[in-house]
């Protein structure tokens, strides 16, 4: 097994905003494990607020490369559970490697994995598309700009009830809200109450991660199912979001890969929880990614390349939310040049 990797810097097609900030490009770690001649693909974008930049990457991949190709190859999970030990600090790395050995395995079998897991993709949801949190006469032309069944908002704001009444105005489709941790909890359930008379579907992430207390209150009053991100982001999480949220939304890249993705699936349906995967702005390598848990779902979010300029590789493409996946093995994505 040989590892080569680099840095991808893409740009956004417009500025994106969330509560936590705003970014114009989206920078990320992409893998190449090359395993006699057969390749497979992984990417882990770097994302500010969980501290781990694509240096740190690359320096962990340095520091233990010939640990990692030293692993004698023959299926994902097993080297997830060593690059797990290995490099026990960094999810996003071990996501990247994880990625592409899921790749790498599905090129071997000569199937996407989702044909591997026997799944039925006749059924699968629609990805919403991000509006990020800007000027409510922006917000509104991006809709416009991109007529699609599913928005998900970005909210956090002082006039986040105006902006939702002002694109209600604009679309029948459905509407989701994202407030990254923006809100506190009697706060939360005032716009709550407004949002579903405006047909909302769901709020994700409305508190702080750890305010599991203002979470408990939520769950018992909201009017609208609550979905858990920062407050779920692995494994051990699932059990805790019990009783607080009706659902988890699962980051591959911070849970650290499909491995352990599939695992959380498992759990949260085990405690009759809903699930949803969502991207963290990933190229067309991550997005393939998702693709291939769609039957296992009941949302997704997987809208990166949509919402970025440019892309490093060939996937998945979109149909007004439906995705239309490749002909391609592995995780359905062509990388022409690497």
């Amino acid at each position: 097994m040989k590892v080569n990797y680099k840095k991808s810097n893409l740009k956004f097609k417009h500025p994106f905003t969330i509560s936590k900030g705003t970014k114009t490009h989206q920078s990320a770690l992409l893998v190449e494990l090359d395993f006699f001649g057969i390749k497979g693909y992984g990417e882990a974008p770097s994302i500010a607020y969980y501290n781990i930049s694509v240096d740190k990457m690359i320096a962990d991949i340095e520091e233990k490369k010939k640990m990692i190709e030293k692993f004698s190859f023959t299926e994902p999970e097993r080297y997830w559970h060593y690059l797990h030990h290995l490099i026990p600090q960094n999810p996003f790395l071990v996501c990247a490697l994880d990625l592409a050995a899921w790749d790498l395995y599905g090129k071997m079998k000569r199937k996407q994995l989702y044909q591997l897991w026997d799944l039925d993709i006749s059924k699968n949801p629609l990805t919403d598309i991000t509006i990020g949190i800007d000027t409510v006469e922006n917000m509104v032309a991006k809709m416009k700009e991109m007529p699609w069944p599913i928005y998900k908002i970005k909210l956090g704001t002082t006039n986040d009830i105006a902006i939702m009444q002002e694109l209600r105005m604009h679309t029948d489709s459905v509407l989701r809200i994202d407030a990254n941790a923006a809100w506190e909890a009697k706060e939360a359930l005032e716009k709550i109450k407004i949002l579903a008379g405006l047909g909302v579907e769901f709020i994700e992430q409305p508190l702080a991660k750890d305010d599991w207390e203002g979470m408990k209150f939520l769950y018992e009053n909201s009017p609208l199912p609550l979905i858990a991100d920062e407050s779920c982001v692995s494994e051990n999480d699932v059990e805790k979001c019990k009783g607080y949220f009706h659902g988890i939304n699962i980051k591959l890249t911070k849970c650290s890969g499909i491995t352990p993705a599939l695992r959380m699936i498992k759990h949260a349906r085990d405690f009759g929880m809903k699930l949803m995967v969502g991207c963290m702005n990933e190229s067309s390598i991550g997005t393939g990614a998702i693709a291939q848990l769609l039957p296992l779902l009941d949302y997704v979010d997987m809208d990166g390349p949509l919402l970025l300029a440019e892309d490093v590789a060939k996937g998945v493409e979109f149909d007004y939310g439906k995705i239309i996946y490749s002909d391609g093995y592995g995780l359905g994505v062509n990388v022409d040049k690497f």
